[in-house]
């Protein structure tokens, strides 16, 4: 049986699927970005060979931010796989 536009409309917002996805998402980021931007403190960080002095809440927020696209990159190669087929 198939939804129709009626049935679509009629469902509460929360309730949708692609909402509940992005609830849990949405507390996440908030959470993480009130603890970034309350560590202000400069450091210093080895990149490898140099050493930087930067403020916390930058270091933190690149590392952030590779995690988010590290996320995107994953959950997009594993939805672009083609479905295997059982013998």
């Amino acid at each position: 049986m198939t939804r129709t536009t009626k049935d679509a409309a009629d469902q509460s917002f929360s309730s949708r699927s692609g909402v509940r996805r992005l609830i849990p998402f949405a507390v996440i980021t908030a959470v993480a970005l009130v603890f970034i931007f309350e560590n202000r403190s400069h450091v210093e960080i080895r990149l490898l060979i140099p050493m930087v002095t930067m403020p916390l809440w930058g270091a933190l927020l690149i590392a952030w931010a590779l995690g988010i696209l590290a996320c995107f990159v994953t959950v997009r190669r594993r939805s672009n796989r083609p479905t295997r087929r059982p013998r």
